[in-house]
């Protein structure tokens, strides 16, 4: 028996006013699982749980009623007692593959994929509906994700299209197992082959658009995306990835089309601001590319592109004032990004903040940012600061993640010279130019006190002499 709607709310409104008033009133077993299932779909567990009680105290005998039982069971890590709720179910109803789908459910949620699969597949050899059975394919072909066996999985979920050509859920799953093993060229020649029977799927034209473009085969997947387009003229990522396209082609003013389509079928979004600001950008027209950074900030602040493009965009024409005001701004939101930080500290140091800039570093350091150039970027601002042990505590932490580096290296030898330790001066010197004899100016250039010194001179011929 189906519910419509109006029976579903006049169920739920009797069971909720029951509640209230402790009265028992009867309800048939096809009411007690719609309203179940409306408080699972709601994730209210408890009620789900109340329902469940009082429907098999009215119909003790509901399978159907068990299994809803069996699922809270599962949701609540209690397997055993599903197991053996399921068992005794199988004995009474030995070919009702709802048990089977929870007796794999439960065996999935325990890791046991295999077995999971097996049961799923005497499920499949028991139904008499094509529909139930599409259902049952999905469900093996998400057992075999679990198990990285993405061929396996590839093979169900083709089963699962063949059942329903409309299941465009299986489409994706096959097309990320695909994308998952690298195998662009097979997911381009299924794809091709479903269209030859579905030739309006927008979905499929999309998924084909994409995997043109991982292989930057950019004039097909232009022709894909517009394919999608004309299948449904509303298909908001198709213009996006058209759009995305454009720009790989240099034909930012179509792209920019594209991008705003987007904007006119639905909520503006943050990603399509970002690219409509980089080309212009690209086209050179700051005034509107600058418009557009900046409402994609206001639309998303906590989208980090859209901080560091317009900060950048700063940059790259020399205003590092405005470039700092909107990487403080992106700071003070979020002083957990790295790469706020990394960012900040490089504008400090262009308006030469080199006390702000070093504290950059040191927080970009601090949050797991361990490139080479942070490093010596920190430690050379220290060491123009005068800041001589802390410049070479930095690089010693530094030889952790680059042991045997001559840029380093020079910088400690050149360092511990500066604090007159002349014979860990001497090690890291002579160290330094067997490694690379080319960055022997690194002295020059940042210890010009040294550069003259006899001493430090003659530790360089000599060390040059020997590396020859």
């Amino acid at each position: 028996m189906n519910y419509s709607p109006e029976d579903e709310n006049l169920s739920l409104t009797r069971f909720e006013s029951m509640l209230k008033t402790n009265d028992i009133l009867f309800f048939d077993s096809n009411e007690f699982e719609a309203i179940i299932h409306h408080y699972l779909e709601s994730g209210k567990i408890a009620l789900a749980k109340r329902a469940i009680k009082l429907g098999l105290e009215q119909h003790p005998t509901s399978v159907n009623l068990s299994l809803f039982q069996i699922e809270i069971l599962v949701i609540e890590n209690k397997f055993t007692e599903a197991n053996d709720l399921l068992e005794m179910l199988n004995d009474l109803e030995p070919n009702n593959e709802e048990i089977y789908i929870q007796k794999a459910n439960v065996l999935s949620k325990q890791d046991f994929h295999e077995e999971a699969i097996n049961t799923l597949l005497l499920a499949i050899s028991i139904s008499n509906s094509p529909h139930d059975d599409a259902d049952l394919y999905a469900l093996v072909g998400m057992e075999y994700l679990f198990l990285d066996q993405f061929d396996n999985a590839i093979v169900y979920f083709k089963k699962c299209l063949e059942s329903d050509d409309s299941d465009y859920s299986a489409l994706h799953n096959i097309v990320y197992c695909y994308d998952f093993i690298n195998k662009n060229n097979e997911a381009i020649e299924f794809l091709n082959n479903f269209l030859d029977n579905n030739p309006y799927c927008e979905v499929a034209w999309h998924q084909l658009g994409r995997q043109y473009f991982t292989l930057k085969d950019y004039a097909k997947a232009n022709a894909a995306f517009d394919f999608a387009i004309i299948s449904d003229d509303t298909f908001v990522g198709a213009y996006i990835e058209k759009g995305k396209v454009l720009e790989k082609l240099k034909q930012y003013e179509e792209a920019i089309e594209n991008y705003k389509i987007t904007l006119a079928l639905d909520e503006p979004t943050s990603f399509a601001l970002l690219r409509i600001g980089y080309c212009y950008d690209k086209l050179g027209q700051d005034d509107l590319a600058i418009q557009f950074f900046k409402r994609t900030i206001d639309d998303d602040a906590l989208l980090d592109k859209g901080w560091i493009a317009i900060t950048k965009f700063f940059m790259k024409r020399l205003n590092y004032q405005k470039a700092l005001y909107y990487i403080n701004k992106a700071v003070n939101i979020d002083g957990e990004n790295v790469l706020y930080w990394k960012l900040y500290a490089t504008v400090n140091k262009r308006l030469n903040f080199l006390e702000e800039a070093e504290r950059g570093y040191k927080r970009t350091l601090e949050l797991g940012n361990y490139e080479l150039d942070t490093w010596l970027e920190r430690s050379d601002i220290l060491t123009t600061l005068g800041e001589y042990e802390a410049a070479t505590f930095n690089l010693i932490q530094a030889t952790e993640f680059y042991p045997e580096n001559a840029e380093i290296e020079y910088r400690l030898g050149g360092l511990y010279f500066s604090l007159y330790q002349v014979e860990e001066g001497r090690f890291h010197l002579k160290n330094a130019i067997r490694l690379n004899t080319e960055y022997s100016f690194i002295i020059e250039e940042l210890f010009p006190k040294l550069k003259n010194k006899s001493m430090v001179n003659a530790i360089i011929s000599e060390s040059k002499k020997t590396t020859k």
